[in-house]
This record gives C-alpha cells, structure tokens and sequence, in this order.
C-alpha cells in the first residue's frame, strides 16, 4: 500500500531561513504523497563532519536513513591528521515484521511496542544473530578511538576504548590501524537505562579486515576477536565518555552569556487513565504518554504548523507552551501519580529573533527515569552544563562551561538527571524539538520553537518552494 513520507533530508543541518527543507511531517511540511516528489534545497553553513538524513513520518525512520558526509572546503586542512580513508558506519535496529504494523499494534494498545529483533552496523546485524531505540556503546577489538567530531562540529580529541552515541547523534572518530594484521570485531549493543522496561539486549557485529590479514576460508571456521562492552546498565561508562567532550577553540565560538529566556522543560514518561479494556494495555489498565512541561504534543492533520504560521492559518496551534513546569515536584524522587498524567496539546514557544536562549532540561521519575535523546531542529547547541538529580541554579550554575563547552545537536538528558543548553535564536522558522525515540515522540515527548523573523529580509523565513507538498 503506498505510504505518504516526509524525509529530514538536513538532520543537524544549520540551514538559515529555509525551514520548508527540515523535513518532519505536519511541522514544516505535509507528507509527500504517494507517487509525488519534492526537492529539499538548502545551503550548509559553517558546518564540517557528519550528520544523517532520515525520513520523518511515523516510524519511517528504522529503515529509511543514511549518512550526510560535509568536506572541509578545498584548501582548507582537518583539525587533525587527515585520515587516509572514511567509512561511514550508521547503528541502526531491525524488526522482523512491518515497521508499521509495529507502531499500529503499540498505537492501537497503548502499550510499549514490540522491541526490535536487532541492531544492525550499515544495515547488516551480525554474525552473533541466527539471520546473520536505545542508546549504542561502540567499540571496535583491540583498537583505541580517537573522537573529532559530533554532529558537525569539531571537537577537542579525546582517547576511548568505547564510543557512546544516542539516537539522532553522529560522531567522527579516527581508528588507527596498528595491530597485527587479521580480522576483529567491531560491536554496539544498547544503553538501557528505564526500570523494569523490556530492550533489545543483542549486540550487532561488522568486521574490520586488514588487507594482508589470511582470507577467512584459510582460518576454519575461527571468529575474528570480539571486544569487550559496556554492561547495558553502565550509567558510569556514559558519563565518564559525555565528560570528555569539550569544542575546539575558535573565533566562532561564542556562548550566550546575558540570557534573554530562561526556560525549565521537564522530560519524561506518562500514563493516561482509560477504561480497561482492549485499548489500555499500559501499566494497571493505563495507555503511554510522555511530555515536556506536561504537554503532550500532539501534531496537526490538516496543515503543518509552519504554512499555518506563514499563512496566518487561525485554529491549529496556540504559542502558550509553558517556560516552567506547571507544578513544581521532587522531579527524580517520589513523584504523586496526580502528576503521572499529561495534558494533550499543539502550544509552541515564541522566541523573538535574536534572543539568548538558555534551557534546563529536567529528566523525571514518572513512570521510569530514563536516559532521553533530545534532537532540536534548526540550531545547534552549546551543552554548558549536566548532571545527576534535580537541578539547582543556586548549586549548578556555578559550574558551567562557558570556556569550550561541547556543540551538538541531539543531547542525551542522563537517566535521573538534567541537561543545560544555550543557543542564539537566530534562524526565523518553526522548529521540533523532541526526543529521537521513536515511541516517546508518538507518545507525545516534543514542543516546537516559533521563532519569530527579524528586521529584515535576510533574517525571515524564505517563501515556500512551488513543490512544497500539498496537505
């Protein structure tokens, strides 16, 4: 049956004033129909090293992705040796079923969705599956990783043994090959970090080959050397990596410092009260639910919210998204089950252009505390600052980094924790934020920026493309 997609042909990507190339369905666009095409055009600024691009309709993503690889400009060197070759390695996981019918089956139930059956390095899962979501530990046999760059930034380099990358992140790293000459593995398997919540437990295997190592059919049937992971649990191995990511000095880096909107956005699970039955699955006869600020996003169907914001559409959305949680509560602690249920709403937050914007991004214990990966359209980020409980501004601030704080995209909120970022509201538009897990976004856990145009011509939105899908 043909199937409408949209594509966010620019994940991370920092086109200026084009948010009709950004790509998720019902914010700046409506899904290309069947049959149809559309041209995303957009211009790369400032930006070296590796993003993605991936569809962005319903589930789409598990399958439909790639990678988008940015060059230095001709003449201009790499912040460091020049590698003699680059692979691109995409983690993905794999269901043996319709990916569809697995979001229909959760949607239909209100319960967790079937976990995946694997993961997958460049499509393939592995010789430690019969075949031969979550967070990835990385890491490749007998070989140290030297990290470069995320999400299209360079960063200071750093040695690890163990890569740790989430949903909608991308990393440059540089491997060295100095070992004896054969085959190892390369592996990731996932960081699992709610309660009592069933996961993908597997590990994915590729297989780095020397050019001089023996041919496998001289060797029997001997594995290549499989390296050692990170338990799924390892919250220690996931900070001590996060850690050690600082940017590299630059002209261009300047972080926000006199700060226009202060904003606390908590991030996490929910449940919806239901009558037992068929529908309610979830937890004691509940459905899922996740929320920012608990608003449950829900997305339009009859326009997306860009067009209706350039069109001056009245009725779809309102601009009244909370800066603060509507209660304050022990967010990591004991929290009351009166609180365990969202609301469900299409509100954005207006931004006026150019304004320093600094967010707190709190994790909670409704349901489960959990590590989420939150993806912001349209910008990158400086992370200032993260760690372990509530957030305190009287206790944390006082630890920032405002020196060489990490640029990103797609920030993971430690499981218990809370994330700060700032940006500079300079790119005029619409624009999602959401986790990158693809459950938690159909449940709800997603706002949207409206960011207003500035003085001029060269700080609005562009008009739309003649070849903008049709609602």
């Amino acid at each position: 049956m043909p199937r409408l997609i949209t594509i966010n042909l620019s994940h991370g990507v920092r086109q200026m004033r084009t948010p009709w190339a950004d790509g998720p369905e019902y914010v700046t666009q409506c899904p290309i129909q069947p049959g149809a095409s559309y041209t995303y055009r957009f211009t790369i600024e400032n930006q070296e090293g590796t993003l993605w691009w991936h569809a962005h309709s319903r589930w789409l993503r598990a399958t439909v992705y790639g990678a988008l690889i940015i060059h230095p400009k001709l003449g201009v060197p790499y912040p460091f040796p020049k590698p003699n070759t680059q692979i691109p390695i995409l983690l993905g996981e794999w269901w043996d079923r319709d990916i569809i019918s697995v979001q229909r089956q959760a949607i239909f139930t209100g319960a967790a969705p079937n976990v995946s059956d694997a993961y997958t390095i460049n499509g393939q899962p592995g010789d430690l599956y019969r075949c031969s979501t979550k967070e990835l530990f990385f890491t490749v046999a007998n070989h140290m990783l030297t990290v470069v760059g995320n999400d299209a930034a360079y960063n200071r380099p750093f040695a690890t043994r163990v890569v740790m990358i989430g949903p909608g992140q991308t990393t440059n790293v540089l491997l060295t090959a100095d070992q004896p000459a054969g085959r190892y593995y390369m592996a990731a398997r996932a960081y699992a970090t709610a309660q009592n919540a069933a996961f993908d437990n597997t590990t994915t295997t590729a297989v780095l080959e020397y050019d001089s190592a023996p041919r496998p059919s001289t060797t029997g049937k001997q594995r290549p050397l499989l390296p050692a992971l990170p338990r799924f649990n390892d919250t220690n191995t996931a900070t001590a990596y996060t850690s050690q990511l600082r940017s590299l000095p630059s002209k261009n880096t300047k972080v926000p410092t006199q700060i226009d909107e202060n904003l606390f956005f908590t991030v996490g699970l929910g449940l919806v009260n239901c009558t037992p039955g068929p529908r309610c699955q979830g937890p004691n006869n509940t459905r899922f639910a996740a929320s920012m600020n608990n608003i449950s996003f829900v997305l339009p169907r009859s326009t997306s919210l860009l067009q209706a914001y350039y069109q001056n559409i009245p009725g779809v959305f309102t601009t009244d998204f909370p800066s603060v949680p509507p209660v304050a509560f022990d967010y990591t602690g004991n929290v009351s089950r009166g609180l365990w249920q969202p609301q469900r709403g299409t509100k954005l937050y207006k931004l006026k252009y150019g304004s320093n914007v600094q967010i707190v991004l709190q994790d909670t214990a409704i349901v489960s505390t959990e590590d989420h990966p939150l993806h912001l359209h349209g910008y990158h980020f400086y992370v200032v600052g993260q760690g372990f409980g509530n957030f305190n501004p009287s206790r944390d601030t006082a630890r920032f980094n405002l020196v060489d704080p990490p640029i990103r995209n797609t920030i993971n909120v430690p499981v218990g924790g809370w994330t700060v970022i700032r940006f500079v509201a300079d790119n005029p538009g619409v624009w999602l934020m959401h986790c990158h897990i693809d459950s938690h976004l159909r449940w709800g856990l997603a706002m949207s920026f409206l960011v207003e145009n500035g003085p001029g011509k060269m700080q609005s939105v562009e008009a739309p493309p003649p070849d903008l899908p049709p609602c």
